[in-house]
């Protein structure tokens, strides 16, 4: 698939875990990181990729950890408007990666989380193909419920929105969708499960149960 040069991909890094007790990016499953497995999947993908971790300290602690491509970029929470040193939410690191993303061009970011270690790059394709007439495009199943840490946004339009989301501190990513927005929802059931018979791709991985659930789906 040809390069989509105004689209980024964004990993969030910068979360905590508690059922872990340690951060969700380096916890190992099939004997590596999870934002590893990412990583290589994405490398097949070619558009530039972006982490979005919380301080400068968790990039040099993940260096040493990780054996990062060479063209990794990091992007660090951006906490200017932000005032609350102790809490990490995913609307931090969606408002710093799009700050820097809309400083450096780009129209539009593939927001991941990076407890999704089994990502399927025909979806990803998949999804950035389903958004090019749109400014946003988001998963949605049948029952309503929306897949947004697997969603393309703009960038533009999304970093004032996250901006106004950190400032009035209602931080449900449910609020960053805006209803103006020219919004693509693609079937989970109907179009991504025909590329993705298992939804590898869409699982979280939020404790130890889902790293078992996961590996067994996959044997």
């Amino acid at each position: 698939m040809e390069k989509q040069t105004n689209l980024a991909i964004l990993i969030l890094i910068g979360g905590k875990s508690t059922r872990f007790g340690t951060e969700k990016a380096i916890v190992e499953i099939y004997g590596k990181p999870l934002i590893l497995h990412q990583l290589e999947i994405l490398a097949q993908i070619d558009q530039d990729i972006y982490l979005v971790a919380h301080s400068e300290e968790q990039i040099y602690s993940y260096r040493k950890q990780i054996d990062f491509p060479k063209d990794t970029n990091f992007i660090v929470d951006d906490r200017e408007i932000f005032e609350h040193p102790k809490i990490f939410k995913p609307m931090l690191g969606i408002y710093s990666g799009f700050k820097e993303l809309n400083r450096l061009g780009f129209e539009k970011a593939f927001v991941l989380s990076c407890d999704m270690p089994l990502i399927n790059p025909d979806i990803i394709n998949l999804m950035i193909n389903e958004s090019k007439e749109f400014e946003c495009c988001i998963p949605r199943w049948s029952n309503g419920f929306l897949e947004l840490f697997f969603a393309i946004y703009p960038v533009g339009k999304g970093y004032l929105k996250a901006k106004q989301i950190l400032l009035t501190e209602n931080y449900g990513l449910i609020n960053f969708i805006d209803k103006n927005w020219k919004i693509k929802y693609v079937s989970v059931e109907n179009t991504i499960r025909p590329f993705d018979k298992n939804l590898s791709s869409l699982i979280n991985i939020n404790g130890p149960i889902d790293l078992d659930k996961l590996i067994k789906l996959n044997k």
